[in-house]
């Protein structure tokens, strides 16, 4: 089933989760994927929240495979920082492979983070963002098609 952000960001935290648990892991992405938070799913300021959060604080992250690695896009002006060491591991949500951004040794600000993403469209990925092992909210990263 192929899902646009936009949908996303009017399903609710269960549906969220169901796609997140029915999506298969591919391959690590490459490159910049434009981010999406969804603090709200299902409401009416969903879309709203994002917007704010992609203006003002979070843009997305610049994935970087052969090292392993990603930078967050961050602040107004996109800088890149909040590095994380990326590989494929068991997700905590549902004990399947997936796609592991692990914040635990390569950030001050982020050691407690840690993200889990897959492929729900070609270049669309859904990502569960915890706390420890505190699951707090959902997330898009939108990749340019390639061709």
């Amino acid at each position: 089933m192929a899902v646009t952000v936009p949908e996303m960001l009017k399903m609710s935290r269960t549906q969220l989760d169901d796609l997140f648990t029915q999506s298969p892991v591919d391959e690590i992405p490459s490159g910049e994927g434009k981010g999406t938070a969804i603090m709200a799913p299902g409401t009416n300021v969903s879309d709203e929240i994002a917007w704010f959060v992609n203006v003002f604080t979070w843009k997305g992250k610049v994935f970087d495979p052969e090292k392993g690695e990603l930078r967050n896009k961050i602040l107004p002006m996109g800088h890149k920082a909040i590095v994380a060491k990326v590989y494929k591991d068991k997700s905590w949500f549902d004990q399947k492979e997936c796609i592991v951004l692990d914040y635990s040794k390569t950030s001050l600000i982020a050691h407690w983070i840690r993200d889990e993403i897959r492929e729900v469209s070609p270049g669309i990925y859904l990502g569960l963002v915890y706390w420890g092992k505190k699951k707090l909210i959902h997330f898009a990263l939108q990749f340019p098609a390639s061709g």
